[in-house]
């Protein structure tokens, strides 16, 4: 984290001086705004962090609730979240109070007493290495309260507006703030008053029963599994020896636990499978009590007990599995000549079981992947055209979601002697562990990425894919750190140039493309740097040599990944790495020793790989994606 280079900071560094919309935010929701998020769940709240950065960008997030989220339903973080955490700041700082999930532990009927239940299995949880983050387990308002602190420590210093209650919208067809809201106050003086506000952009993530959703004609379509689950997060005395591990319990009698250890030793929760749900069963199971829960799941772990002392949190839910056909408000066949206006996220377009820890998870990745880009269009960074990938990537990525959850959710529900094998429920699990950690999104070419043409550059870092970090020696401080933590959710794309083989300040092919980079006019720096900003405001351009670091000084780096920031023109020295004498990065990512340019957008997604003599490519796939600064201000 950078700070001190515009004068030194004795407070909170997190706290970042207030601009833009930041001097003077309005205290009341406002009549005109240019972004209005509805809902102050993980799609909504992630959103609002990251259009925070864009002080410039008036963004406002409503919620119905007078406060705010107190007991959240969701708990399962996955690496992929943690990872999205780490460019918030506050990864860290959650993994503490969290609970981290190492094994998972697969109980079934014992063979010789099969009244009886008995530990099978019990493998690591993340068996590919896919990710140096952990798994872990923490309550969801937790979560929400971090997105909060940063977006009130963000230079837009946003907060939530709470007790404002969206009714439905209109989308116009001219004015510069064309969607017209209708809000009702729920608390406060002006309780009961019905307003209209506008915005140039309306994101929905108020939950399944979505009115946004509903006032696009959006619908949420697919199926009811027939099956089900009492859900209790309790404090209880028991005997079970894994009551501190993530478990999934099989009985002889059919039923099953997804057992989820919560944060702070003590709390856990329960997934309890309540049967089928029969026509004639499903009015009464909805009304299944918090002891008929616990009475079903004493059942399940015999020879062991449970007596519940505290009830935190009980629900009873059917698996679902349902999916709105687009993310926005623009049919396929309007979609050449009308730009979103209208976007929905989270459980607002997918809904699916709770057992694979998806939701949350995957609503997140919608807000990360729409906020940056609203961020982008709306301070003139990007056009408009921009918006038409939210729901193009999105929506496939929430389709193989659903597909994954319905087989998953499905073993869950077997009885012991219905698998064909034994071990094919853990199997499974293991099998697929890339998936539910979060890795396995991988967009399509489009406008913001690029195709595989020169994957072979750089085999560890497949285009569409998230950018898997590595380790790297920072060589004016001599620090080994993670390449991809050193990225902030700050808005801005990162260019990772990996050198070719002569060493730092010879004539290389890394040299010539970072005098490219720093003069020529179609250089993405050049062409999207406005006058008087930063040189690495929008781009933010690193280096990573082949030789150790003790081998070069850092000023032997071109200037470009040496720039001068802030008032007083200080040189940033902290975008060159060298290898580790342990850990090449070349070696572990697959990265040509002939070098290759790796570019990275906004939410951490690897864009394009391109050689370092192609200028012409990385100048072509910018110039897709933004404006040119310079147009936009002599216009």
């Amino acid at each position: 984290m950078q700070f001190h280079h515009h004068g030194y900071v004795s407070t909170d560094p997190r706290i970042r001086p207030a601009a833009g919309i930041g001097l003077d935010r309005p205290e009341d929701l406002p009549d005109e705004m240019d972004v209005l998020i509805v809902g102050t769940g993980p799609a909504g709240m992630i959103a609002a962090a990251q259009l925070s950065m864009f002080p410039e960008v008036h963004t406002r997030i409503i919620e119905r609730r007078p406060h705010r989220l107190q007991v959240g339903q969701a708990d399962g973080i996955q690496a992929r979240s943690v990872e999205t955490f780490q460019a918030f700041g506050f990864a860290e700082e959650l993994s503490c109070e969290a609970y981290h999930i190492t094994e998972m532990a697969f109980w079934k009927p014992d063979t010789e007493h099969p009244e009886h239940i008995a530990r099978a299995a019990q493998p690591v949880d993340d068996p590919q290495d896919v990710s140096e983050f952990p798994h872990l387990i923490v309550n969801q308002a937790r979560i929400l309260d971090h997105f909060g602190a940063f977006m009130e420590r963000s230079p837009s210093r946003m907060r939530p507006d709470y007790g404002i209650e969206f009714l439905d919208l209109t989308v116009e067809d001219s004015g510069e703030h064309p969607v017209a809201v209708r809000v009702r106050h729920t608390s406060g003086p002006r309780e009961g008053e019905e307003r209209v506000i506008r915005a140039k952009y309306v994101l929905g993530a108020d939950g399944a029963r979505s009115r946004v959703r509903a006032s696009i004609g959006r619908s949420l379509d697919g199926d009811q599994a027939n099956h089900a689950w009492g859900v209790m997060d309790v404090l209880a005395r028991t005997d079970f020896p894994d009551i501190r591990l993530k478990c999934a319990i099989q009985s002889h009698s059919g039923g099953s636990i997804l057992l989820i250890p919560r944060e702070g030793g003590h709390l856990f929760r329960m997934y309890v499978d309540l049967g089928e749900v029969t026509p004639e069963r499903k009015a009464r199971i909805r009304e299944t009590t918090v002891e008929e829960i616990a009475q079903k799941a004493n059942a399940i772990l015999h020879p062991y007990t449970l007596q519940v002392r505290n009830v935190a949190w009980h629900s009873v839910y059917e698996v679902g599995h349902r999916l709105t056909d687009k993310f926005d408000d623009v049919d396929d066949g309007a979609s050449g000549s009308h730009t979103p206006r209208v976007f929905i996220a989270g459980d607002a377009c997918h809904t699916h079981s709770a057992k694979a820890g998806q939701g949350m998870n995957v609503s997140m990745q919608d807000g990360f992947n729409l906020g940056w880009k609203l961020g982008h269009v709306l301070s003139g960074r990007s056009p408009e055209d921009l918006l038409r990938t939210y729901s193009a990537e999105r929506q496939v990525i929430a389709q193989n979601l659903i597909d994954f959850d319905r087989e998953w959710s499905t073993m869950m529900a077997k009885r012991p002697e219905d698998f064909s094998d034994p071990s094919e429920l853990e199997d499974f699990y293991v099998k697929t562990a890339e998936f539910p950690a979060g890795f396995m999104t991988q967009y399509e070419p489009s406008m913001v990425i690029g195709t595989d043409e020169h994957q072979g550059l750089a085999e560890g870092f497949p285009v569409g894919k998230r950018f898997k970090s590595s380790r790297v020696v920072r060589v004016c401080d001599t620090n080994p750190l993670h390449l991809g933590h050193q990225a902030e959710a700050d808005g801005r794309w990162r260019i990772y140039a990996f050198a070719d083989r002569p060493a730092a300040g010879q004539p290389s092919a890394l040299t010539d493309w970072a005098q490219w980079m720093a003069e020529s006019p179609d250089s993405p720096v050049v062409r999207c740097t406005p006058e008087g900003e930063d040189v690495d405001a929008l781009v933010d351009v690193k280096v990573v040599y082949q030789q150790r670091h003790t081998e070069f000084e850092v000023t032997d780096a071109p200037r470009i990944f040496l720039p001068e920031v802030g008032p007083f023109r200080l040189l940033q020295y902290e975008k060159v790495f060298a290898v580790l004498d342990d850990e090449d990065i070349f070696e572990a990512r697959g990265i040509s020793r002939e070098g290759a340019v790796v570019v990275v957008r906004p939410d951490q997604y690897v864009a394009q790989v391109l050689p370092l003599t192609d200028t012409s490519g990385l100048a072509e796939f910018f110039a897709q994606n933004t404006l040119d600064a310079r147009m936009r201000e002599r216009a």
